[in-house]
């Protein structure tokens, strides 16, 4: 007896989810996916099946830039659906000018305005705002980012959802104190999967076996730092995926050096040495920088299962991510002065969730820090940092960051009736800085 493949594994998830979801037995369905398991892939086929079956649905998404894309894979997969998109009057010339081109596609600020159609997607900002409609479906991506006062808001809109989202990535966050909500069960501050399956733990759960983003190297470190409890694999083979640059490395120093060994693993720590700096650390924002320009210049091509005659790697294919707007603004500064570098995608971590790109640049968290906050120790972060990429991922550093998590252990106070979260950002660092080490390149 033969085994399935990855493909037909995964395939078999979906169908089980896609039957629990349409049976009517349930009043919702979870699926924890993890990076580039297929999440969007699973949303969009949900919602044109059901459309398919004469139902109306509902599909909320967490931000508008998550909506168009979402809207955009659904006219690929089915051109002659109708789809909605609902948006507010701040975004309607925007979301007007991305979807011009589909014939199928209804962009209004009103949903009375979008006649019959089967399909509508809209941020939960926007469906939130929507008043006196019931729909018999709802598929709710990006669930763990959704916090569970706008689920509760949301909830008499739909009689059935359907919950798709990440539990290894970043958890809602507000700049409030909310210390007097933590550990009631209508916590406002949880993430909506988590006070939905508090009350209802009988609902049924999946989880998509397979990363199809992260390769043979990447996969397995990212699983065990970030989902010790819900491991998955890589769905492609180590022939599958290779990255090589046109030109050697000449006078490149640290950062070809650094660049070579990515190449060659798939991962690279660029370590700057030890020193207590500024969030915005100047050499590590210029060796960021450096970094991933260089990537262009040194004309990278990337072989893929979807790309089996290989591709270059331009600049729309690069990322950088930090943790910090400030740091983000200064590594854009940086390759703004550069040629070819404006073009570069430079972003929090939060706002890099969901995104895939060839090749990534990460400025740690802890890099130069004096303490370890909860903020920089959030294992979230560090996940979305270091799962964005399909070939190769930098991170750039200073020493001692071991060191600093040894000064500064997990202290966080424990709650009553508050689930302990694994793992914990402590923890989750380790983990990752002991992968790195044998690909670190020390720079002077």
């Amino acid at each position: 007896m033969t085994s399935r493949s990855p493909a037909d594994e995964a395939d078999a998830v979906v169908r089980a989810v896609l039957d629990d979801f349409t049976s009517r037995r349930h009043l919702g369905v979870v699926v924890d996916s993890p990076p580039g398991a297929g999440k969007s892939t699973l949303v969009v086929r949900s919602a044109i099946d059901l459309a398919a079956a004469g139902e109306c649905v509902m599909v909320v998404a967490q931000t508008n830039a998550q909506a168009d894309d979402l809207v955009a894979r659904m006219t690929l997969r089915a051109p002659d659906v109708i789809i909605g998109r609902l948006c507010g009057k701040d975004h309607l010339a925007i979301a007007r000018a991305l979807h011009l081109s589909r014939s199928n596609v209804l962009v209004r600020d009103k949903l009375t305005d979008l006649g019959d159609a089967p399909i509508v997607v809209a941020p939960a900002a926007k469906w939130d705002f929507v008043p006196d409609v019931r729909m018999p479906w709802a598929i709710i991506d990006e669930a763990y980012q959704m916090r569970s006062d706008m689920l509760l808001r949301l909830a008499p809109r739909f009689e059935r959802a359907l919950f798709v989202g990440d539990p290894g990535q970043l958890d809602p966050f507000t700049v409030i104190d909310n210390d007097r909500w933590t550990g009631l069960r209508w916590d406002p501050m949880q993430s909506a999967v988590a006070a939905m399956l508090r009350s209802n733990s009988h609902l049924p759960q999946h989880q998509l076996p397979y990363s199809w983003r992260l390769s043979t190297r990447a996969a397995p470190p990212v699983s065990d730092a970030f989902y010790p409890f819900t491991p998955f694999e890589p769905g492609t083979t180590a022939d599958q995926r290779r990255l090589e640059f046109s030109t050697r490395g000449l006078g490149g120093g640290a950062v070809d050096e650094t660049l070579d060994v990515a190449a060659r693993s798939g991962w690279a720590l660029h370590e700057l040495p030890a020193r207590h700096t500024v969030r915005t650390d100047a050499e590590a924002v210029d060796a960021t920088a450096r970094l991933a320009l260089r990537v262009l210049e040194r004309g990278a091509t990337a072989w893929s299962e979807t790309e089996p005659g290989g591709a270059t790697v331009t600049a729309e294919r690069i990322a950088v991510g930090a943790a910090h707007r400030d740091q983000v603004d200064a590594v854009r500064e940086r390759l703004r002065h550069m040629a070819g570098g404006d073009r570069i995608t430079v972003d929090t971590a939060n706002r890099l969730q969901g995104s895939e790109y060839d090749f990534v640049v990460v400025l740690h968290p802890l890099s130069g820090r004096r303490d370890a906050t909860s903020f920089h120790l959030e294992a979230g972060r560090l996940c979305v940092l270091t799962s964005r990429h399909r070939q190769a991922c930098v991170v750039v550093a200073r020493a001692g960051i071991q060191a600093l998590l040894d000064s500064h252990p997990s202290s966080e106070p424990m709650h009553i009736d508050v689930p302990a979260k694994f793992p914990d950002g402590w923890e989750a660092n380790h983990a990752m800085l002991a992968h790195l080490e044998p690909f670190r390149v020390r720079a002077a």
